[in-house]
């Protein structure tokens, strides 16, 4: 038999029926759901029934009732003409690419906020498609980022960590996270992880060595108070030469109550560190890496 367009995929569909245990009654109950009597079509004794109001039955919702009650010994079933149900699926791998539309996923509502732990992506695992919580996938990027500058020059000083600090506050100036706080020059940790720490220093030296030096603590400077970087240069006596010392560390915070740095300076004679309140003279940075590893 010809078709206009295309031919019909029947081997695809077949429609759904439902078998009644009878009695003697009018009213019983539809596995689906219908508009009305048209959608189905009614077998009692494998005669089909005439659909309609005073007819041989009718149907509404999950409601079918007969004109006249059946017997318990009667034979009854239906065919819902509207609910087409697919019985044969595609073969394995026979959807390909091609035929995913290219909007399949910026078609769909946007999150518009960060995954919860519990949702779910696809990923390919050695070739076999799988489902993983976010939980597992999420974080490593930097999630703390923060500087602070000296505002004024400081004196020649030794184990008194320098405290005249403010974070940077120029324009183009921005932490990332909650960001470092500190208190009598002491700084402490928003988070445990492993940080790099670096210090700029300007100095004004005139002396015959000068030592720079970062501290580290892991019980709040009570008894511990490592040098985590310590940088020595020797100047001339006649001359008071300015430079640029950097000092830098790995800093593995594991208890932010007790795990902090500070910064102090010795020098045999003069020196200063350079601050000013608009320029970052002397300078120091934080910087998460990642969690710590042990």
């Amino acid at each position: 038999m010809p078709y206009i367009g295309n031919q019909p995929a029947e081997q695809f569909t077949s429609f759904a029926t439902q078998e009644f245990s009878t009695s003697a009654t009018t009213s019983y109950t539809l596995d689906h759901a219908v508009t009305n009597e048209n959608e189905i079509a009614l077998f009692i004794n494998n005669v089909r029934q005439q659909p309609g109001s005073g007819k041989a039955y009718t149907a509404t919702g999950t409601a079918l009732t007969l004109s006249a009650a059946t017997a318990s010994t009667d034979t009854m079933y239906c065919v819902f003409l509207g609910r087409a149900l697919q019985t044969v699926t595609p073969a394995t791998n026979s959807i390909t690419a091609a035929m995913v539309g290219n909007d399949l996923i910026s078609g769909k509502t946007a999150l518009g906020a960060e995954p919860a732990d519990t949702d779910e992506f696809l990923v390919s695992d050695a070739g076999t498609l799988k489902r993983v919580d976010y939980s597992y996938i999420k974080g490593g990027g930097i999630t703390e980022a923060d500087m602070y500058r000296l505002t004024a020059n400081s004196s020649n000083s030794d184990v008194t960590p320098l405290t005249n600090w403010e974070r940077v506050d120029d324009a183009t100036f921005s932490k990332m996270g909650t960001g470092i706080s500190v208190s009598s020059g002491i700084f402490s940790f928003p988070s445990t992880g492993l940080y790099l720490v670096r210090i700029k220093a300007g100095t004004l030296a005139d002396g015959a060595y000068d030592n720079l030096r970062l501290r580290g603590s892991n019980d709040n400077f009570s008894s511990n108070n490592d040098v985590l970087a310590l940088q020595t240069y020797g100047v001339s006596s006649s001359g008071n030469p300015y430079q640029s010392n950097v000092l830098e560390t790995f800093f593995n915070c594991t208890n932010v109550s007790t795990h902090k740095v500070k910064f102090d300076f010795h020098a045999s004679s003069g020196l200063d560190i350079l601050g000013d309140t608009n320029d970052n003279v002397t300078t120091i940075c934080f910087i998460r890496l990642g969690d710590s590893q042990w």
